[in-house]
């Protein structure tokens, strides 16, 4: 999306993916290669004038080994000292709390260390400091059990020896009244955020975002903050808990075009995909308007049919449903296929009846 965001200005575009057939590749010239292998960057690198991220699983250190072997000329957006902050969840909780982010305080998780217990409580959330996304490498331990046998499953698997993984972190569970999103685009000399969008999740995968009704400068303005915190320039999507008493607090950074974005597509204003490449490109950047839009992911199910018979049965029942389906060359329960937006009224309501309808015919 952020490919073809470009090409409509005229860009060409190249990407690289592990995969053969990708929805990128579908669009624009592409590599095969591994996201680790600093060589196949490089050549990213040497080929394009502006590099960016779809995702935050290329190691800082490799996009910056990358970098200066193709020539120290070359940029990326974000930068990857900003990468790598985001990358390890326990450094980006600390670069919060050390700006005065509201944030939940986190350490590097010990297995047996039974202060931890009494210094974080329980429940308490513990979380691998990297790779993890959608609910993965994550875990609630609710009691004592659940401790002792998170500290046997990592003494067994090894994945507590920080050399191999880099570890986990706890930090303290936060008793959250719903979760929200922003996001937030910066550059040297602009900088500002999209609308405040709840995320409705199922299975920590998010499923319905529809525009959040509350007061927008404070969700903004912590989010803006945790931005800055990090050394952010670019695109950002910031995931906050909104309390009881209407306070938030940050959950995580995600240094790209964010899942609780894609209702831009739609909304009549500029997309995240095109503020997007504006700030890649050191372009000026537009101040988002759009009317009120929600977004539903079209998640893989079972024994799928036909994806475009759902395709019509979405359109059918309200020909104001816009379908975004992403090519993606397998189908797997959970996994995101793609995505439907709604905008006007009741928009909420709208986009869930429309993915019932969807999913009704798919699956027949």
């Amino acid at each position: 999306m952020s490919i073809m965001a470009a090409q409509r200005m005229g860009l060409r575009c190249l990407s690289l993916d592990a995969g053969v057939d990708t929805p990128a590749s579908q669009v624009a010239p592409a590599r095969v290669g591994s996201l680790s292998d600093e060589d196949a960057v490089a050549e990213v690198f040497r080929l394009c004038e502006r590099v960016t991220l779809e995702n935050e699983f290329v190691l800082g250190s490799v996009i910056e080994g990358a970098r200066l072997w193709a020539g120290a000329e070359r940029q990326c957006l974000p930068d990857p000292f900003c990468v790598e902050r985001i990358q390890d969840k326990l450094v980006q909780r600390r670069s919060l709390v050390a700006a005065d982010v509201p944030s939940p305080p986190a350490e590097p998780y010990k297995a047996g260390d039974g202060s931890l217990v009494e210094r974080f409580g329980l429940p308490m959330v513990v979380k691998s400091r990297y790779g993890g996304y959608d609910g993965k490498g994550t875990r609630t331990l609710r009691t004592h059990e659940d401790v002792a046998r998170f500290d046997a499953w990592l003494e067994s698997s090894g994945f507590g020896d920080p050399q191999l993984d880099k570890g986990w972190l706890v930090e303290r569970f936060v008793q959250f009244e719903r979760e929200i999103a922003v996001m937030v685009y910066r550059s040297e000399v602009e900088e500002g955020c999209f609308p405040v969008m709840v995320s409705e999740q199922e299975d920590h995968v998010c499923s319905l975002v529809y525009p959040w009704e509350g007061d927008p400068p404070g969700p903004q303005g912590v989010a803006l903050a945790a931005v800055r915190a990090v050394g952010g320039f670019g695109l950002f999507g910031v995931e906050l808990f909104e309390l009881a008493d209407g306070s938030v607090q940050v959950n995580e950074i995600a240094p790209r075009p964010h899942n609780s974005g894609h209702y831009t597509l739609d909304w009549g204003g500029v997309s995240q995909f095109e503020q997007h490449v504006r700030l890649v490109m050191g372009l000026p950047i537009v101040v988002p308007r759009g009317e009120p839009t929600a977004m539903a992911n079209l998640l893989g199910i079972e024994d799928p049919g036909d994806w475009q018979d759902g395709l019509r049965a979405a359109i059918e029942g309200d020909r104001d449903v816009r379908v975004h389906w992403y090519g993606k060359s397998e189908s797997r329960p959970g996994r995101k296929m793609g995505h439907l937006n709604v905008a006007g009224s009741d928009c909420r309501e709208r986009a869930a009846a429309a993915r019932e309808r969807f999913y009704a015919a798919w699956g027949s």
